[in-house]
């Protein structure tokens, strides 16, 4: 069976998928970071199709850039002044040749992931 990663994005503020919002995923090598992908999100909060595909995926340390800030200036969400959010990086290692699945849950003034399924 070979691995895959999926995401999506909840915006717990307003109580709805997160549509438009762009993410890009990169693998983390020596401290350095290498694209891999990019996506936006659907009307439903997920990317149309696998972030990384089983095809391109190998073990090891990624991160995912959840581009927070237009969406949340797009659905007035801040107040005057500078935004508290702007980029969302998530860290994670993948070790086995398995599914990951790494949602955000969103707010203007906080986040949260985990392991999902």
């Amino acid at each position: 069976m070979a691995g895959y990663l999926t995401t999506h994005v909840l915006d717990t503020a307003r109580g709805c998928p997160a549509a438009g919002l762009k993410i890009e995923l990169y693998k983390i090598v020596s401290n350095s970071s290498e694209f891999l992908s990019e996506a936006v999100t659907n009307e439903d909060g997920r990317t149309d199709k696998q972030i990384l595909s089983s095809v391109d995926f190998k073990i090891g340390e990624y991160e995912l850039l959840f581009h927070c800030g237009d969406y949340i200036a797009r659905h007035n969400q801040i107040i005057e002044g500078v935004q508290f959010l702007n980029i969302v990086p998530i860290r994670f290692g993948m070790s086995e040749n398995l599914h990951y699945h790494v949602p955000l849950l969103l707010s203007p003034y906080g986040y949260s992931t985990y392991r999902g399924s």
